[in-house]
């Protein structure tokens, strides 16, 4: 375990592992701010209503009757609920037969506490558990929160998702979460890039998502898992936390939303300087709205009230 004990220690060593040689990414994100079509804008509603289900009680999800999030995705079947909303964050994992696909999702916290935390400047790295994270290169650190918590249902998922493959013939697994369950999607997404045939499409797509590891895990990440998206909503402060000055940095596949109707790629892992991207529309917490946080997301809230 390795903790940032002050400013000067934390930039040192952001510098001196952002050094280190990064893996050729599988596939290019978009190398300039990029529109985002009013298609794909429509096509976010099902992931986005899967993220907002996470938060419901798992004896909702169990026979998908969470309300309208689970009235919006008709069809798929949870076969798999855990967690207490409390020291193991809500999850499920279930059959989506319209895209022949299994879902995984993990449930986020709440944004004022969230928040706190990642502005904590001792905030420990570790590296990735080689044993859950086969052939990850020892110089990746992520934020040992986010890692013990995904560990701790990394194993039950897992075993989960390898059967609904093998007994619906899913061709692809998509992992969701909205803050927290934004961070332990996207480790997810890594996980089972790792863990599954590559015949299995791997695709990641997560809300309001905090950063999770250091440039080499970005870098890494980026090499392995081709198909990812994190979405940040107007001004919100949780994706520009924890501070890059603490050796933190964004994965590619940052979309902004300006406003209900117009989205934007933005290029690069965390080093997008254009207008319509998070760091120059929210330069730091203070020029931010933590309710936007919560959304909307194309017209759609994320969070504990808005399961009904």
């Amino acid at each position: 375990m390795r903790a940032s004990t002050s400013f000067a220690l934390a930039l040192a060593s952001a510098v001196l592992r952002g050094a280190h040689a990064s893996p050729t990414p599988v596939e290019t994100w978009v190398n300039t701010v990029t529109q985002v079509s009013a298609s794909d804008l429509s096509a976010w509603a099902p992931y986005t209503q899967f993220a907002r289900a996470a938060y419901c009680d798992p004896s909702k999800i169990q026979g998908w009757n969470c309300g309208e999030a689970c009235d919006a995705v008709p069809g798929f079947t949870a076969t798999l609920t855990g967690g207490d909303g409390d020291s193991v964050q809500y999850y499920f994992v279930g059959y989506w037969p319209s895209q022949n696909s299994v879902v995984v999702a993990h449930q986020g916290t709440d944004p004022t506490q969230f928040e706190s935390d990642l502005t904590d400047a001792d905030i420990a790295q570790e590296n990735l558990d080689a044993t859950l994270f086969p052939g990850v290169p020892d110089d990746v650190w992520v934020h040992k929160g986010f890692a013990d918590e995904h560990a701790k249902t990394a194993a039950p998922i897992l075993k989960e998702v390898n059967s609904l493959i093998s007994q619906y013939g899913a061709t692809q697994v998509v992992l969701v979460g909205h803050s927290l369950g934004g961070a332990l999607s996207e480790l997810e997404s890594l996980y089972m890039r790792l863990n599954l045939p590559a015949s299995i499409h791997v695709k990641g797509q997560t809300y309001g998502t905090p950063r999770v590891g250091d440039p080499n895990y970005a870098a890494y990440f980026d090499s392995q898992v081709s198909d990812f998206v994190r979405i940040n909503n107007e001004l919100d402060p949780i994706p520009i936390l924890p501070g890059r000055f603490l050796g933190f940095s964004h994965v590619q596949g940052e979309i902004h939303i300006e406003s209900t109707s117009d989205a934007y790629k933005c290029p690069g892992d965390d080093d997008a300087t254009d207008s319509q991207c998070t760091i120059s529309t929210v330069p730091n917490i203070f020029e931010s709205d933590l309710l936007d946080h919560l959304g909307p997301y194309q017209g759609i809230y994320i969070g504990t009230i808005y399961c009904t």
